[in-house]
């Protein structure tokens, strides 16, 4: 262990294969515990010359009533909502929300983390950026007792509580929506290959195509970075290809939209010759020409959970042991994809 190094009592409920809660209980002597439990857990800290945190037990006690949030990005209509139901248990549970955006970059992310903590929020609520690729910041919020919970942008590793949606099932709802309106080809565009929702929706596309007897084909997986140039060179891309697929599923509306537009400006006409369907159902995709198809996932819900869970923890109602909350997602079938058969 480094000189210098405080232990936590994260590191001994690892050592002794215990969760934290029971390790808190144990050094304040609660009656809820076993003696030896008590016992074996007291004789731990003093080996591994435990110290309490002072300084984040006074935040716990004097707390500031103040969350942190940080999100991609704010004016996204699924994020807004989001914030929206962040923003209404917090008020009426007490609190006050910050809210910062990491506009999708790793560094403003960090950034954005260390500025609210050196304001003592008393909590954080965090949805990745698309460059998070590496998580040595968080796993610093999680050593240092901060806490914090992770919603819709997830990491799986990060020991912390998750609100996530079941991104697997609304993609495979989607890809087997596509499937059954007789599409024999159907590609999926990806958004970053490390974010969590990426994996998810990949992962529900290939189920729906394995149902149908369908084998994986790399060639009808493609990868955008999420920026309009990036979209625009998907869809671009599609229409070179030898053989075009007949219908595509997009991780997200925004995506599916830029196809749209980008496709309808070279003459190719939806759902006739590619059916499309996104994801996320923001207010665009309902107006647009044709209305696209896609799965609706409830923001706010998400933002509410999110706060009450965290808030939980905060006040001991609920366990500091992590929990995954997983919210369903609804298909929304549209013009785009009513093919003719």
């Amino acid at each position: 262990m480094k000189k210098g190094h405080q232990v936590t009592m994260k590191e001994i409920a690892k050592k002794l294969g215990v969760s934290v809660s029971t390790i808190s209980r144990a050094l304040k002597d609660s009656p809820e515990l076993h003696p030896e439990t008590k016992r074996k857990i007291v004789e731990m800290a003093k080996e591994m010359n435990y110290q309490p945190n002072l300084l984040a037990q006074s935040l716990r006690i004097s707390r500031t009533k103040t969350l942190g949030v940080i999100v991609p990005e704010i004016t996204s209509h699924f994020f807004a909502s989001c914030i929206s139901g962040i923003q209404d248990q917090a008020n009426v549970r007490g609190y006050n929300v910050m809210i910062c955006q990491s506009n999708e970059h790793l560094e403003l992310e960090m950034a954005n983390i260390k500025t609210l903590v050196a304001t003592q929020v008393d909590a954080l609520l965090i949805s990745l950026s698309r460059e998070t690729n590496h998580y040595e910041h968080l796993f610093e919020l999680y050593n240092r007792e901060i806490p914090f919970v992770l919603f819709d942008r997830v990491h799986e590793d990060i020991p912390v509580s998750k609100i996530t949606f079941n991104d697997a099932g609304g993609a495979y709802q989607v890809t087997k929506h596509l499937l059954e309106e007789g599409c024999k080809r159907v590609m999926y565009v990806s958004g970053p290959e490390d974010l969590y929702i990426s994996k998810k929706r990949k992962e529900g596309y290939l189920k729906a195509l394995k149902e149908f007897g369908i084998p994986e084909n790399e060639s009808l997986i493609k990868v955008t970075d999420l920026t309009t140039e990036g979209n625009t060179a998907v869809a671009e891309e599609i229409l070179e290809m030898e053989t075009r697929p007949d219908g595509v599923f997009c991780m997200i509306d925004p995506v599916a939209v830029e196809v749209l537009l980008n496709w309808k400006s070279k003459g190719i006409k939806i759902p006739q010759d590619i059916a499309l369907a996104g994801f996320t159902d923001n207010p665009t995709s309902a107006v647009i020409e044709p209305s696209l198809t896609t799965v609706s996932q409830p923001g706010y819900e998400m933002g509410k959970l999110a706060v009450s869970h965290l808030l939980d923890q905060l006040d001991g109602i609920a366990s500091d042991d992590p929990i995954s909350i997983v919210l369903e997602t609804t298909l929304i079938p549209r013009k785009s994809t009513e093919i003719i058969k």
